[in-house]
């Protein structure tokens, strides 16, 4: 008795449910945005790639991470802004505030090591980009009070995967 071929997704189930859990992601940073901020001892690792379609950032920065950056969102960032289809922050690297914006489909992964929750996405389709210089990056202006004490940190989440 033949075999019938496995039917064709047709639907993109895959798809709608990688973009049901970017809003996971969207809800939890709408969270963080609240004048209350980040609850507890969550904090957010965020995982995206830099050379997806609609991110941007500082020259120099983005220039550093080709690829793939990795922000933390935990005791010292400001202006966090979720929208709709991306969010935008100012963190400090190297003591100089710089402002992302993030596309959510741009997110690789999403973790946060209060909880051990993890998310991690199908990577965008690359494309060839030049970052676009960052207005902010000319100015000297302070970053916000009330933002934490800590300096933002890139880090390899190579620890966190699975072997």
């Amino acid at each position: 008795m033949a075999q019938d071929p496995p039917a064709q997704d047709l639907m993109r189930y895959e798809a709608m449910a990688q973009d049901a859990l970017r809003g996971v992601v969207k809800t939890a940073l709408k969270r963080a945005a609240a004048p209350e901020g980040l609850p507890g001892a969550h904090h957010f690792y965020i995982t995206f790639k830099t050379d997806a379609p609609g991110v941007s950032g500082p020259i120099d920065l983005l220039g550093k991470y080709p690829d793939e950056m990795t922000i933390v969102l935990q005791h010292q960032y400001w202006d966090l802004a979720p929208g709709e289809t991306f969010f935008s922050v100012t963190l400090q690297f190297g003591g100089q505030p710089k402002r992302l914006s993030v596309p959510y489909a741009a997110v690789t992964r999403f973790y946060d090591p209060s909880v051990q929750f993890l998310l991690q996405f199908e990577p965008p389709a690359a494309e060839a980009r030049t970052p676009e210089p960052d207005p902010a990056d000319e100015t000297d202006r302070e970053p916000p009070e009330g933002g934490g004490d800590g300096e933002a940190k890139i880090v390899s989440l190579d620890q966190f995967r699975k072997k």
